[in-house]
């Protein structure tokens, strides 16, 4: 069952799930091969609003979030989520050496509590390159990377994630090679939300600054086997501080499809 939730957290409870998502990790990432990691995924991290938002007009700007951009639907009874996207070409940053992430993914719960259970793909900038891949990640344990498929900018994928019995599926697909792999996990949520998100992960205890990607088209959203039904109000933007760095598009007029781009300015939906 789907309702509209208001999710309005002070900073001091922000940083207290972000500490116990942290506290709680273990394992690793192929980045830290170069001293680079540990990377995880956290929950939305409300952030202030940047300047210009006037309270009368809150239902038409996205949510602020220091981590989250996209958009996420709350209520009750999420048993299945899936998605569709293009993996994104990673632009080098203008210093070539420095780290930039992102975080491409689909998953239940983490916007209105602690608990997650996600899977999705990376676009990472480290080492003066560009590094993809596929995970899947169940908090509080770090990313867990799939050996299978290997992804390159322009495929494109498409992430399952069902509630099972006892043991959820979750099932990553390069559409473009016709590669995918799936798993088998325990989970126990609370099942109160589904998401659609572009994240600047936590890398070490940090959440780290987010990778020039190119536009990502979400397509297909689905939460239950139905439609997303999405509307802007479902939207969130990353803003660090007090500035826009990622921003959705409103939704297409079937409400499962928009896109997210880096920067300050809406892209137009698919």
């Amino acid at each position: 069952m789907r309702g509209r939730v208001a999710v309005v957290l002070g900073s001091v409870t922000s940083m207290l799930v972000l500490t116990s998502v942290i506290s709680g990790l273990g394992g690793g990432t192929a980045a830290q091969a170069m001293g680079v990691g540990p990377e995880s995924h956290a929950p939305m991290i409300p952030a202030p609003r940047p300047p210009g938002f006037h309270a009368t007009t809150a239902t038409s700007v996205p949510l602020p979030s220091t981590n989250w951009s996209g958009y996420a639907i709350a209520g009750s009874g999420f048993t299945s989520v899936t998605g569709q996207w293009t993996v994104p070409t990673v632009t080098s940053p203008t210093r070539p050496r420095e780290n930039r992430f992102s975080s491409t993914w689909v998953g239940i719960d983490g916007f209105n509590n602690s608990d997650l259970i996600q899977a999705g793909t990376e676009q990472d900038w480290w080492g003066g390159a560009a590094h993809y891949y596929a995970w899947w990640e169940i908090l509080p344990a770090y990313e867990t990377q799939l050996s299978t498929p290997t992804i390159h900018p322009g495929d494109t994928m498409v992430v399952s994630i069902t509630q099972g019995s006892p043991d959820w599926t979750i099932t990553v697909s390069d559409e473009t090679s016709g590669q995918s792999e799936t798993t088998l996990q325990p989970y126990s949520g609370l099942l109160t939300s589904a998401e659609w998100i572009q994240e600047a992960p936590t890398v070490g205890c940090c959440i780290a600054r987010l990778a020039h990607d190119s536009t990502i088209d979400f397509t297909v959203a689905t939460a239950n086997g139905v439609s997303a039904d999405l509307v802007p109000a479902d939207s969130i933007e990353i803003v660090r501080h007090r500035k826009v760095i990622s921003v959705p598009s409103s939704p297409d007029a079937a409400g499962n499809a928009f896109a997210v781009a880096y920067g300050d300015v809406p892209p137009p939906p698919p």
